[in-house]
């Protein structure tokens, strides 16, 4: 299919590259010509505009940052939405609130096409190995549509409701990661500081009640497990900036829904505090810092 794929970032960028080892035809535009370049090796061309990328595109998925690029890229001034062929399928995979995806998603509807939101889950890591989760929002043909060219990224594609559901689902999962992170570290640490062995805590938490994604996937604690930001001086991975993006979104819409959220807030002031003192750029993990008392 020819595609058209806009942010080929961090995420955006090994997604574009899996979808051309799946022998689709991918044209990517991005603000950043550095990552244009790096993907171009990989066999994704790069658009000269938003308009010629999307010429004749069956496919459109952007992998953008906040709701504010969404929103410029589909409705600004130069917005693509009339400009996407009406045949072509939408899919916005950026993570922002589900308010905007259902705004976006009835303009482009009013305009005859049809769009999904679907962001992810499993990090650069799963970007990379195309093992990402996609959660959609939107109407039931339209997801099923899209799981070919999904399935090309990911191993899991789950339809949550309708447009904006891929959102809210998102944000929940992305907190309750937030709260089990920081529980992880804490019980790391603490074992730690009474002279345990971080990596046979681990085996025996894991073996125990206390096993959790963080733990079996993605070890905070350096040195336990190869392959993890943990083991690369929290380089790379899901940056505590974008954890704190969603966890404000969770929380906003908390606020809106009247849910109580205790933990969930008390694990955005904890990132906030740590991405506050200079952690914003580390991954996510890296929260065992602060637990520890440590220098960012």
């Amino acid at each position: 299919m020819k595609i058209a794929f806009f942010g080929v970032g961090n995420m955006g960028g090994p997604m574009a590259v899996n979808l051309v080892k799946a022998g689709h035809s991918v044209t990517a535009y991005d603000l950043s010509a550095d990552l244009l370049r790096a993907v171009a090796a990989d066999g994704v061309q790069a658009g000269d505009s938003p308009a010629a990328t999307v010429a004749g595109a069956e496919v459109v998925i952007s992998m953008l940052p906040s709701a504010t690029a969404v929103t410029g890229l589909y409705q600004g001034e130069q917005g693509i939405l009339s400009q996407i062929p009406d045949t072509a399928l939408i899919i916005d995979c950026s993570t922002i609130d589900a308010g905007t995806a259902k705004a976006v998603a009835a303009d482009a509807a009013a305009r005859g096409r049809v769009m999904i939101d679907a962001p992810v889950s499993g990090g650069v890591g799963g970007a990379r190995a195309g093992t990402l989760t996609f959660i959609c929002g939107g109407p039931a043909d339209a997801v099923e549509r899209a799981r070919p060219v999904l399935e090309a990224m990911g191993k899991k594609v789950f339809r949550a409701g309708d447009s904006g559901a891929g959102q809210t689902a998102k944000l929940c999962n992305n907190m309750l990661l937030a709260i089990q992170m920081i529980g992880t570290c804490e019980a790391l640490q603490l074992g730690a500081d009474n002279g345990l062995d971080p990596k046979v805590l681990s085996e025996i938490m894991l073996a125990s009640s206390g096993r959790n994604w963080s733990l079996e996937v993605y070890n905070p604690w350096p040195g336990v497990m190869d392959g993890v930001p943990s083991s690369n001086d929290y380089q790379g991975g899901f940056a505590v900036d974008l954890m704190n993006k969603d966890l404000g979104l969770a929380m906003d819409n908390a606020l809106r829904a009247g849910t109580r959220t205790p933990l969930g807030a008390l694990a955005r002031n904890l990132y906030g505090l740590h991405g506050g003192q200079g952690a914003g750029r580390l991954d996510f993990a890296s929260i065992l810092r602060l637990i520890a008392g440590q220098p960012h």
